[in-house]
This record gives structure tokens, C-alpha cells and sequence, in this order.
């Protein structure tokens, strides 16, 4: 590919020519690159880089350093002019000039002054192309002369009255800084009355006795010689009308009375400046300042506005109480009227300020150094304004053009130098100088004429790494005169361009806009010139960019608690990236509890400092990529704070608060509590809820409570502390407005009535002297209510009534103001007294074994005496002979509530004796017990019998040993017991039956099968039935012989075992068909053999699956209910 420069930022278009960019001389310059190298071969004329300023103010007390630095090739020579005439340096042997530059040293620490060099300097470097000149430098030594002598009278003035202080400090150079301060060197304070003017004069709108004072001192600082001169202080004393008499007035001379203004209070006038208009002439670029102090009393305010205009809003400012009006940076159209207003409560006066702006000159356009080939054109070009305008003059080398030696290539228009044709000759150093009665400016334009070859200052095989995606910027900075075009190929074979992709700068630089992985290779850059040509390689390689594949998200945490915020970066594998977090685009505090691992930031135990923005920012040597997230840390809000209670009424108040802070969580409601610190001091009690939008509550009140307030926050995150206290609200007393709650009436004795309430507390007394008003009589009678008044208690007895009978009862409440209103009436009884009756005609019907049902009947109601709880039964069986003996008999209790006349006695034994007898219960305990009543319950089936045992087991035969029922609940009538054999398959075989004799507890089973299982089921029986069966297993043993014989064979030769093996399989053939056709079974032979074989018979189960699983052992006893 063939790219050639064009000469503006210009793309190249697909199936184009390859194109070149020349840079033409008419439209732009050549610029010299700032490249050591080439600078070292290169010839240039004479550039200024550094001089001092034009108003040069130097301390006579240090060395004179007049700088001057300058560059050029060669480097430059350097002479000066004082006062317009050569400056011989060699003459004076105080003033060196610095080696390889142009500064001059004065020395006139050792000798001479300052004064002496006192003038207007200018430096000149010059080489062979050319020379420049400085600006002219004016020199001045710094001065700080002292205040001249003067005598200073007090002054002594009425209170009210107005006084300017003067300062008049010593002119100095440069003007010093004014301030006011005492005796002890402390500033003196300065506010609306009082303040300093823009001249350094102490200005009183009105003076006050606290004014009065010695040691008023005006002080100039004057900075360049770090000295302060101070003025003679002055004494002021401010006296009021009422310390004067006629004859102290009398004694008074004209310069101890400062002035016969009356101090009554007056209009504003102004102390500065006089009269009604003023004119104000500022320079463009300086801060104008304006300035309106005013007197009156009472003290005046200043306002500032601009007639037809308004002032600027961000050059604005306001100094020394608004007294002084500045704008900074000050231009032509802050021109106009200003007025300043002076106002207090007896009038107004303005002042109008007529500011005209003018301006020294400033530049538009300064002119540029031009570097040309022989044959080229150019121009240099200064342009300036300023108000007046500017007058345009050129100098070459130094020298007025008009007077300089003639050239041929240039011509002047006004501000404007046209070259054509230049010649190697033609390089020289032109100055433009422009100037009005404000100042002016000077600025050094060389023109360089040079033939050169084409130069790439672009370091060889330079590696360019660009990220895809992004602009790949090639570089290829050049030089040479004539100006060189360039020419770009890619790759070796240097193939033609045909895609719309590159952009050529006019510095050489080749851009990719959008580079891609097929960017990547060699690229080549071509300089040429008349004089020649230079070649260049770079190298651009292509990697994929730095993604944040997981960012940190959102997060809203609680004070105290851990955040946790995740980054996972990926990158090109070629590069390294770092990962940091910021806080707030800062770094992060250092603290412990920030911890940072390879894809997390962990913050523990957060804190409020903690919220804020944390960016994730992953770094490679190419680019850069960050996500941020913000936390949010919350809490319960702040206590409210600064309560106020305002409008206090009889039964209410307003209460006000501040909001706390809501830690980042929006309060969304205040509760509000109080105390009753009379009553209840230290407890405090909710009274009621506000939104969180509102800072204030009316709140109701009740009487005879000295409130305290305090108010809580509540948002999201929970409640806040309380806020302190508010002062304390005593409201006035009244009368109670309710009368106690809980009223009973009930007799602790069969004689009296007991009156129970729940008193008032003291925050419901509504005032002092809490007393009650108790009141009672009999319900079915007609007497009078009988009334006492008690004092703050919570009951009374009255003595003396009958047995339990009904009241009518009341309590009212009452204090020192007054009653209750009227209370509710409740009804009671007086005390009550044991039943006098015992139920009667008390009838037993047996329902079962266990259940019996009583019947009796109801007691006279008189005969209660009392609230019938109901009837009660007590119950007992009788003991058996063994237990007889025993004092204590266990009885039963079985309650019926109410009136009852009947109930069922669960739970009894079978085949018992019980008695029983019934009472009737109220509150005050039981009656007199009925007559005993005797029923008998019938037998019940009995218990399983206690024990099972299998004892000496034999070839044919087992014994069963049993220990009878612990609960026969009868006679028992006899045993039954069935029992049937278990085959090696768990199924079970025939089932027998057998009865017993109920006398017996042993039992021997004889012509069982030998080595075989049995199960057996054994439980006993009485007249009402069977009862609960016990089980258990066990075997018969095995034949002694048998089993020798079968060891012997055992132990025999191959031959004879094998033999042994078939006789007896045909052996048991024969007995297992026998067996089959003798009792019907159905064991197959291997099956009889195993079982034969085996003597450990496994775990069966039933053919009928309901007796479980047996157990390994031979003999496991259960009992089944």
C-alpha cells in the first residue's frame, strides 16, 4: 500500500491514485521540530526565552539581576543599552554578565547603590542570522521612606457622631499595604460602622463610647524591603450629652471638640466619595475597584447597581461590608454608571461613579517565526488593540525598518511583512512594537532561510501497540527545506491502498481510525525533497482490549456491618494488567478494614465516612477501563434535637424539633413520648406518632401533669435514641373525668362486704387531694345508700351484713376541685358461709367393669349459702384383706361444675367393692357429705399371665413354666394354650389347642418332633372372657447319634464320603415321604435335609403376617394387649 500526505487532515478514498500531501509554503510555515539533534545541525537566529519584567522594582538592600537568556545557532552574543546608549559593562567592575548568557550582576553589595543604576535597560542577542532585543526594562530600587514628623490632638466627640481617622502614609515604591491595629499590635475590628477605606483612612458612620481609646494606629507594610512603618497614634474619646455640662462645655477649646453635630439620629451622607457624581478610569485586564462609605445614624447599608446594565455575575464582588464594589478582569463593556446607595430608617442617598475602561495594548495576532527554503513566500503578521488604538512599527535586527539596510524579498503593509522570493540572505530577526499612552508590547518574529534534505526524526522500527478498536496513531516526524512530502506503504512489497481506513495528518502522522486485528504489520514512511529522500519502518501490533466482566453493583448497608463490591477484568493475554480501587477518585484510607484480593473489595465494620463512589480501575500499558458503584451506609437516624414548646394552652401545647440525621434512610415517622415527672418521674409513656415529613405536634394535655417531652426517629433501618428532654409544662388542676375501673364487691367473712377497685394512678388524678366517694346497699331492699369517702386506697369492708346477699355498689372519684362524673353501679354479694345440706337420694347404676353413673338430688339454693360452684364426689375401693392393715385409703375426687344432678366415675377395676358419697361446694368450701353408697363392679377379662418359661428341652418333649395374671379381674376358669412348629422357610405348621387347669403353673408337652421350632400363645380366662396372650419359641434337640455320625462321615476319605452322602440322601428321601403322607405336609426334601442339617433354625415369619418378626435368640417373652 502508497499513502502520500495531502496538504490538510484528508482520507484517502478506495480505487484513488495514491495521493501526495504537500504542505505548502503559502498557507503554512515550516516548523523546526524541537529535536536535539537536528537543532544541533540546524542554523537559527536569535530567539528571547526569558528577560525580566518590564517594571523592574529591585531590593537596594540585594544584587541587581537584570536577566536576559536567549537562544540560537550559533549561539548568540549579548549587549545592552541604558537609557538609550550603548552600556559599556567593561568599564563598571560591578556589573558581570553571566557566561553563555546575557543577565547582568550589579554588585552593589560591596559597594555602590542601588540609585546609581537606576534607568531604563535593553538587551540585544545576536548571531549570524540576526538579532533580538528585550523589552525595555525600567529600573527602580524599592522605597519605604519613613512618616514626617506631626503632632496629633485628641480628639474628643459626642456619642452618634461621625470621624474619619486620616492615614496619609509616606509615598513608597511600590505603594505599601495599609491596616489599623493597637498598641499590642492586635488588628483593630472593622464591621458595617466601622472600616477602612480603599486610601488607608479609618471611617466611623457614627461613633459608640466602646470606640474610645489611645492607640488608634495606622501601619504601611512595605513589602519588596519587608519593613512596616508605623504613624504617631491617635487618641479618641467619645462622650455622651449627659456627661457635659455648660461649664465643662465652656472649658472645652475648638480642637478638643471635634465637631457640635448633634448625635440624634440622622439621614446617611457620604464621607467618600464627595458629591452626588465621580469619575473612575481603570485598564482592561485590571480589577476595578469602586468605593461609597456613608455616615448616619443609624448606621447606613450600602447597594450597588449599574445604571442600564447589570453586573457581571461571576467577576463581581463585594469587600469591606459591601462598601467597596470590585470586578475582576475588567473589559470595555464594564464601562458605564454606577451607583452606589447609602440607606437607613431615615432616608437614602446615591452616588454616581462614571467608569470608562481603556485598555494598553493587547495582542490579536503576535507574529511567528517563519523558517523558509530558498525561493518560498511567506508573511509575518502583528496585529494588536488596545483603547486608543495601537500605533504598528517594525524593527529588523534591532534597527527601525525605515533606517534598516534594504531587502529586496520584503514588503511592509502596515501590520503586515510580505516576503516573495526569499534568498538565504534574507534571514534575519524582525520586531513589531506596538503602542499607545498605556504601554506596549514588543515581540521578536524571526524569518529563517534554510535548504535542507529530507530528515525522519521518527526513531527506526518503533513498536506501536494499539488496542483494538481504537485510533492507531503512526508517527513519522520529519524535516527539510524545501518542506518534504510523504508517502506511507504497508508491508514489504509495498502494495497500493484501496480501502477508506487511513487518515494523513500534516505533521506525517498515519491514523487508523478504527484499527482491527488485520491492522497489524510494517508500515514505511517516505520523506523527499528536491534534495533528496528518507525512509522509515514502525511496527503496529493489535491487542484486545481490557474488559470489566463482572463490575461492582449498588450497594446499601448497615452502620457496622461488611460490603462487599466485586471487579473481574478481563485482557489480552500479552498484557499485565493492575487492578486499584478508589474511593471518591481517591485513594483508598488507609485502613485494615479495607481489605483488596485479586477480585473483591472488602470493607468490615462500615462506617459512615464510608459511603461514597469506589471505582474499579484495571490498568494495562495500553488502556484502561473502570466501573464504579456506589455505597450507601445507613442507620437508624440521629436523635432529634433543640425541642420547643410554644403556644401552651389549659389542655394542650405545640411541641417542635430538628430532624437528626437520617443516615441515608428517609425518616418516615417521630414518636413521641412523655413523662409525668410529679407522678411517675423517670418512666416514660408513648403519646403518639407524627409522619417523618413533620416537625411539629399539637399535643393534648390532661390536668395536674408536669410534662416532660422527647421525641424518637424511626426510618427503614429501626428507631433512633431518644432526643433530650424538652423544659417541663405543669398543667392547671380538674376534676377527675373518670372514676375508678374493676369495682367488686365480695365477702372475705360470712358478715361483711369487701369493696375492691383499681385506683387512679396519679397522671389520671387531674389533680391534688385523690379521694373516693364509696357507696353500697342491699339490692332487694329500700334502704338508702349508705356512703363514705375514702382516702387514696384501693378497697373498704363493710361489717356487718347477712350471709351472703346481693349489694348494689359504686365508687366515684373526687380531688380537691371536684367529683368524678356519676359512676356506673355494680352488683355484689356479702360473704358467703359453707353449705348447711348434704345431697340427697344418691343412686349408683353399674354401667360396666370400669364405668358407673351417679345420680343424686339438688340441695336447697338458701341452703348453699353462697355462689354453687357445683358437686363433688368422692369415690374409694375397698382394700383387700393383705392391704387392710393400711391407715390411709386412696380416695378419688371427681367434680361436676355447676348444677349438676348427675356424673359418670371412669376408670374403675373390674370385680371391685367401691363406696362413695356427694357434697355440694361453693365458694367457701364444701357441705356435709351425703350417705355412703356401696356398688360392686362385675369381672373383667384378666390380665396376660405374668410370666412365660421353656425349661429342659428334650428330643420330643418341652416344659412351660408360667406365673398367673397380676390382674385377674375374676376368677380365673383356665389356661389355654396353643402351640405349632416353624420349618426352616418360616412357615408354620398345624396349630393345637390346649386347656388348663387354672390351679396349674407347669405343663410338660410331650411327642414334639426332635430339632424342630415351636411357637407358643398362652393366656388365662374367666367368666367374662380371654384375656391378653403371652408368646415365646424354643426348640427341641438333636439326636446325640445322628449328629456323630454325620461328623464321622465328615472326616472320611473322598471315596467314603461320597458314598456316605448318596446312602443317606436315600435315607432321607424315605423319611421326608413318610413324614408328608403321615401329617399332610408340604416340605419339600432339600428342605427337610437342610432344615436337618443346619442346628441354627434362622428368623421366620407367619404365613398370615400377624405376629411380627421372631426374634434370634431361643426364647423371647412378649406380652400382647
Amino acid at each position: 500500500m502508497q499513502l502520500k500526505i495531502m496538504p490538510k487532515k484528508k482520507r484517502l478514498s478506495a480505487g484513488r491514485v495514491p495521493l501526495i500531501l504537500f504542505l505548502c509554503q503559502m498557507i503554512s510555515a515550516l516548523e523546526v521540530p524541537l529535536d536535539p539533534k537536528l537543532l544541533e545541525d540546524l542554523v537559527q537566529p536569535p530567539t528571547i526565552t526569558q528577560q525580566s519584567p518590564k517594571d523592574y522594582i529591585i531590593d537596594p538592600r540585594e544584587n541587581i539581576v537584570i536577566q536576559c537568556e536567549a537562544k540560537g545557532k550559533p549561539p548568540p552574543s549579548f549587549s545592552w543599552t541604558r537609557n538609550g546608549t550603548h552600556f559599556d559593562i567593561d568599564k563598571d567592575p560591578l556589573v558581570t554578565m553571566k557566561p553563555g548568557s546575557g543577565t547582568l550582576i550589579i554588585n552593589i553589595m560591596s559597594e555602590g547603590k542601588a540609585e546609581t543604576y537606576e534607568g531604563v535597560y535593553q538587551c540585544t542577542a545576536r548571531n549570524e542570522r540576526g538579532a533580538a532585543i528585550s523589552n525595555n526594562i525600567v529600573v527602580r530600587p524599592s522605597r519605604s521612606p519613613l512618616w514626617t514628623k506631626e503632632k496629633l490632638e485628641p480628639i474628643t466627640l459626642r456619642n452618634g457622631q461621625s470621624l474619619v481617622l486620616p492615614c496619609r502614609p509616606p509615598v513608597g515604591l511600590p505603594p505599601p499595604i495599609i491596616f489599623w491595629m493597637d498598641n499590642s499590635f492586635q488588628r483593630l475590628p472593622q464591621s458595617e460602622r466601622v472600616s477602612q477605606g480603599l486610601n488607608g483612612d479609618l471611617y466611623f458612620s457614627n461613633v459608640l463610647p466602646e470606640d474610645t481609646r489611645e492607640d488608634y494606629i495606622c501601619y504601611a507594610r512595605f513589602n519588596h524591603t519587608q519593613t512596616i512603618q508605623q504613624k504617631q497614634p491617635i487618641s479618641v474619646k467619645v462622650i455622651s450629652v449627659d456627661e457635659l455640662n455648660d461649664t465643662i462645655a465652656a472649658n472645652l477649646s475648638d480642637t478638643e471638640f471635634y465637631s457640635a453635630k448633634s448625635s440624634r439620629e440622622r439621614p446617611p451622607t457620604f464621607l467618600t466619595p464627595e458629591g452626588n457624581a465621580s469619575n473612575k478610569e481603570e485598564l482592561r485586564g485590571n480589577v476595578l475597584s469602586l468605593e461609597c462609605i456613608a455616615e448616619g445614624l443609624p448606621t447606613p447599608i450600602i447597594y450597588w447597581i449599574k445604571e442600564d446594565g447589570i453586573l457581571p455575575i461571576n467577576r463581581t464582588f463585594y469587600k469591606n461590608f459591601k462598601k467597596t464594589l470590585q470586578i475582576i478582569h475588567v473589559s470595555e463593556a464594564d464601562s458605564g454608571n454606577y451607583q452606589c446607595i447609602a440607606k437607613n430608617a431615615l432616608g437614602a442617598i446615591h452616588h454616581t461613579i462614571s467608569v470608562t475602561v481603556k485598555a494598553a495594548p493587547y495582542w490579536i495576532m503576535a507574529p511567528q517565526n517563519l523558517v523558509l527554503s530558498p525561493g518560498e513566500d511567506g508573511t509575518l503578521i502583528c496585529r494588536a488593540n488596545g483603547k486608543p488604538k495601537p500605533r504598528i512599527s517594525w524593527l529588523t535586527n534591532g534597527v527601525p525598518v525605515e533606517i534598516a539596510p534594504d531587502d529586496p524579498s520584503r514588503k511592509i503593509d502596515g501590520d503586515t511583512i510580505i516576503f516573495s522570493n526569499v534568498q538565504e540572505r534574507s534571514s534575519a530577526v524582525y520586531q513589531c512594537n506596538a503602542s499607545n499612552e498605556y504601554g506596549y508590547l514588543l515581540a521578536n518574529a524571526f524569518v529563517n532561510v534554510l535548504a535542507e534534505q529530507p530528515r525522519i526524526l521518527t526513531p527506526t522500527n518503533t513498536l506501536y501497540q494499539v488496542i483494538a478498536n481504537r485510533p492507531a496513531l503512526l508517527d513519522c516526524a520529519f524535516f527539510g527545506s524545501p518542506l518534504p512530502t510523504i508517502e506511507w506503504f504497508k508491508g514489504a512489497k509495498g502494495s497500493a491502498l484501496h480501502e477508506d481506513i487511513y487518515v494523513l495528518h500534516e505533521n506525517g502522522t498515519l491514523e487508523i481510525p478504527v484499527a482491527q486485528k488485520d491492522s497489524t504489520g510494517t508500515y514505511t514512511c517516505v520523506a523527499r525533497n528536491k534534495l533528496g529522500m528518507a525512509k522509515n519502518e514502525v511496527h503496529l501490533e493489535i491487542k484486545d482490549p481490557t474488559r470489566i466482566i463482572k463490575q461492582p453493583e449498588y450497594a446499601v448497608v448497615q452502620r457496622g456491618s461488611t460490603v462487599s463490591f466485586e471487579c473481574k477484568v478481563k485482557h489480552d493475554h500479552t498484557l499485565i494488567p493492575t487492578v486499584i480501587w478508589l474511593k471518591d477518585n481517591s485513594e483508598l484510607p488507609s485502613d485494615e478494614r479495607f481489605t483488596v484480593d485479586k477480585d473483591h473489595l472488602v470493607i468490615a465494620d462500615v462506617s459512615d465516612d464510608d459511603s461514597g463512589t469506589y471505582t474499579c480501575m484495571a490498568n494495562t500499558t495500553l488502556d484502561n477501563v473502570s466501573a464504579s458503584a456506589v455505597l450507601s451506609v445507613v442507620d437508624v437516624p440521629n436523635p432529634p434535637f433543640d425541642l420547643e414548646l410554644t403556644n401552651p394552652l389549659d389542655k394542650s401545647v405545640q411541641l417542635s424539633w430538628t430532624p437528626g440525621d437520617d443516615n441515608n434512610s428517609p425518616i418516615t415517622k417521630f414518636i413521641i413520648e412523655y413523662e409525668d415527672t410529679m407522678h411517675e418521674a423517670g418512666l416514660w409513656h408513648h403519646h403518639t406518632e407524627v409522619s417523618g415529613t413533620q416537625t411539629t405536634a399539637q399535643l393534648k394535655l390532661s390536668p395536674y401533669v408536669n410534662y416532660s417531652f422527647r421525641v424518637m426517629a424511626e426510618n427503614s433501618i429501626g428507631r433512633s435514641l431518644p432526643s433530650e428532654a424538652s423544659e417541663q409544662y405543669l398543667t392547671k388542676a380538674a376534676e377527675p373525668d373518670k372514676n375508678p375501673m374493676a369495682v367488686e364487691g365480695l365477702g372475705s367473712e360470712p358478715d361483711n362486704l369487701v369493696i375492691t377497685w383499681k385506683p387512679l394512678n396519679g397522671f389520671e388524678s387531674n389533680g391534688p387531694g385523690l379521694q373516693y366517694k364509696v357507696s353500697w346497699r342491699q339490692k332487694d331492699g329500700d334502704d338508702e345508700w349508705t356512703s363514705v369517702v375514702v382516702a387514696n386506697v384501693s378497697k373498704y369492708i363493710v361489717s356487718g351484713t347477712p350471709t351472703f346477699v346481693p349489694y348494689l355498689i359504686k365508687v366515684q372519684a373526687l380531688n380537691d376541685v371536684g367529683f368524678a362524673p356519676e359512676p356506673a353501679i355494680v352488683m355484689g354479694h356479702s360473704g358467703e358461709d359453707l353449705p348447711m345440706v348434704a345431697p340427697g337420694n344418691v343412686r349408683v347404676t353399674v354401667v360396666n367393669s370400669t364405668l358407673a353413673e351417679v345420680h343424686w338430688d339438688p340441695v336447697p339454693l338458701k341452703s348453699i349459702r353462697g355462689h354453687l360452684q357445683g358437686y363433688r364426689i368422692y369415690y374409694w375401693k375397698a382394700q383387700s384383706p393383705s392391704k387392710r392393715n393400711r391407715r390411709h385409703i386412696e380416695k378419688k375426687i371427681l367434680t361436676f361444675q355447676g348444677s349438676k344432678t348427675h356424673g359418670m366415675l371412669p376408670g374403675l377395676e373390674p370385680f371391685s367393692h367401691y363406696t362413695l358419697n356427694v357434697r355440694v361446694v361453693n365458694g367457701k368450701g364444701e357441705g356435709p357429705a351425703s350417705a355412703d353408697q356401696v356398688f360392686n363392679t362385675p369381672e373383667g377379662v384378666p390380665s396376660a399371665p405374668s410370666s412365660l418359661k421353656i425349661v429342659n428341652p428334650t428330643l420330643d418333649s418341652l416344659t412351660l413354666e408360667w406365673d398367673p395374671p397380676s390382674h385377674p379381674n375374676g376368677i380365673l376358669t383356665e389356661y389355654t394354650l396353643k402351640y405349632q412348629p416353624i420349618n426352616s422357610t418360616h412357615e408354620l405348621g398345624p396349630l393345637v389347642d390346649l386347656k388348663i387347669p387354672a390351679n396349674k403353673t407347669r405343663w410338660t408337652l410331650k411327642n414334639l418332633n426332635f430339632s424342630t421350632r415351636y411357637k407358643f400363645y398362652f393366656y388365662a380366662q374367666t367368666s367374662a372372657g380371654s384375656g391378653s396372650q403371652i408368646t415365646e419359641e424354643a426348640v427341641t434337640t438333636m439326636d446325640e447319634a445322628m449328629a456323630s455320625r454325620q461328623v464321622d462321615i465328615a472326616t472320611q476319605g473322598w471315596f467314603i464320603g461320597l458314598m456316605c452322602a448318596v446312602a443317606l440322601l436315600i435315607l432321607i428321601l424315605l423319611i421326608v415321604c413318610f413324614i408328608r403322607r403321615n401329617k399332610g405336609g408340604k416340605y419339600p426334601v432339600k428342605e427337610k435335609e437342610d432344615a436337618r442339617a443346619d442346628p441354627e433354625i434362622q428368623p421366620m415369619k407367619e404365613d398370615d403376617g400377624t405376629f411380627g418378626e421372631y426374634r434370634l435368640f431361643s426364647f423371647v417373652s412378649s406380652a400382647s394387649f
